[in-house]
């Protein structure tokens, strides 16, 4: 009888933790830690990052495993990878990986694993990079927010979230627990039976808007742990999950496509996940980002004050444009400022810095913020079916900006943090540390962001990861 996907997926993990991915595999995957962990040093001070840290405390009791970034005492496994999916997701600054961000899941995981069994630098990369592969095998399988009718309107689905991402974070955790081949079969099988449903839709549609987003980010990690810990006491999981589009995994997330095709094809040796990574400039949904980035380049070459502006005509992804949570205008947390389109429209044109900044209660509460939302139209791009139809990468983005008695216009195909066709979107290395150093500011001491940075970059030389949390914990790093 031929091997599930649920099998071939535990002899992909198994066999990655013998023969490591590719350098340029490893690679991306240190780019994409150190992102996220500058993201989870940035919302140490945020409400959000706060209320995840605090039950993160409760879940960990009197552990003393792991830790919670940005804090002095350590917790349990669980409690640190919950607090730290919490902490990392806060911001809504995390890198992008299909289906959508999976580093504020994988990284907490492989951490608090990797801190508790004192393992390499270079399993940590390794057990990221098979999380990250099978994320974007299994997103690809499946509906997509962004699909598009033959005509060339969209087509969103009516159900949808990110659960599958809870088979690569599980192959993960059986990866880091250094479970034989069997047990992490049994331990996919578990996930994919007590995997968390798809709820983004509803937190769309549904104003005002909610802290539970795609799903609850440290809920998510806790499942794919337990069904790690249950398959190595001796629970068993469904090996057909994969394999049965009547009673598997698709039916229970309500897909209405299902193309196993590429779920394992050439898997371990054409590794895809690197080449559609995104990096977020802004702490705003990554619909926004071309048309904030076409904004800003059109306010910076004509010289547009704030004062000047009559109004501002944005065009984005026409899926999103009536959206209820992305039309929203009532600003009472700084968490909904994040999904607000207007709201992340009126700050770009005051060329405040992107990043952690735009989520500071000063700029959020801006009174010249909040007076410009009331000027900002946001539309739908009428060309974006068709430009989306030819490559499924576009997210083309116009802006008009009435100031002065004219009308400036700016343009944009892809957003920047994004591989494309347009060289200038590719997040370089260098331009990841100017974020990081950023993010770190006023949490890690200069010579411990730099330590941080030295570590993560040669994380795969690293005999035990605990050298890098140690460097996370303020006692350590003398930050104050």
């Amino acid at each position: 009888m031929s091997p599930t996907n649920i099998e071939k997926y535990g002899a992909f993990a198994t066999n990655t933790v013998i023969a490591p991915p590719p350098v340029e595999v490893v690679d991306e995957a240190k780019r994409i830690l150190l992102d996220a962990l500058g993201c989870g040093l940035a919302a140490t001070s945020s409400e959000y990052g706060r209320v995840g840290v605090e039950y993160g405390k409760i879940l960990g009791a009197n552990g003393d495993e792991a830790t919670i970034i940005g804090q002095r005492d350590r917790t349990s496994v669980h409690g640190a990878a919950f607090a730290n999916a919490e902490l990392i997701s806060a911001l809504d600054l995390a890198p992008i990986n299909l289906p959508a961000h999976v580093a504020p899941y994988i990284l907490p995981i492989t951490l608090a694993l990797g801190e508790s069994r004192h393992l390499s630098g270079a399993r940590l990369l390794s057990a990221m990079s098979v999380c990250l592969e099978m994320c974007f095998r299994l997103s690809k399988s499946m509906d997509d927010l962004r699909d598009v009718s033959e005509d060339g309107k969209p087509a969103t689905p009516r159900v949808f979230g990110y659960a599958s991402m809870v088979f690569g974070l599980t192959a993960a955790a059986s990866m880091m627990k250094d479970l034989p081949e069997n047990a992490t079969v049994e331990a996919l099988g578990i996930a994919g039976s007590t995997s968390p449903v798809n709820s983004l839709r509803p937190w769309q549609m549904h104003i005002p808007n909610t802290t539970i987003k795609y799903g609850l980010g440290g809920g998510v990690v806790t499942t794919a742990l337990t069904a790690a810990y249950l398959a190595e006491l001796g629970h068993r999981g469904n090996k057909l999950m994969l394999d049965d589009p009547e009673f598997g995994y698709p039916s229970l997330v309500a897909s209405k496509r299902w193309d196993p095709s590429g779920l394992t094809d050439k898997l371990g040796v054409d590794w895809r996940f690197p080449t559609a990574t995104s990096f977020k400039p802004y702490t705003q949904t990554r619909t926004t980002h071309a048309t904030l980035d076409a904004l800003i380049q059109t306010i910076h070459d004509n010289d547009i004050k704030v004062e000047e502006i009559d109004s501002i005509v944005a065009y984005g992804e026409a899926w999103s444009a009536k959206v209820p949570v992305y039309a929203e205008t009532v600003i009472s947390k700084p968490y909904d400022a994040q999904f607000s389109f207007k709201h992340g429209v009126a700050v770009a044109a005051h060329g405040i810095r992107p990043g952690k900044d735009w989520q500071d209660p000063a700029v959020v509460f801006s009174d010249s913020v909040l007076n410009l939302m009331s000027r900002v139209d946001w539309r739908g791009n009428p060309n974006w079916g068709s430009a989306v139809k030819g490559d499924p990468l576009a997210r083309p983005a116009r802006v008009e900006v009435s100031a002065r008695g004219k009308t400036f216009v700016g343009e944009r195909s892809y957003p920047k943090g994004s591989t494309s066709p347009d060289p200038s979107t590719y997040t370089t290395t260098e331009e990841l540390l100017v974020k990081f150093r950023h993010n770190a500011d006023g949490v890690l001491s200069p010579e411990a962001t730099d330590s941080v940075i030295e570590t993560v970059l040669g994380l795969d030389k690293v005999e035990d990861v605990s050298t890098l949390t140690a460097l996370l914990r303020p006692e350590l790093t003398t930050t104050r």
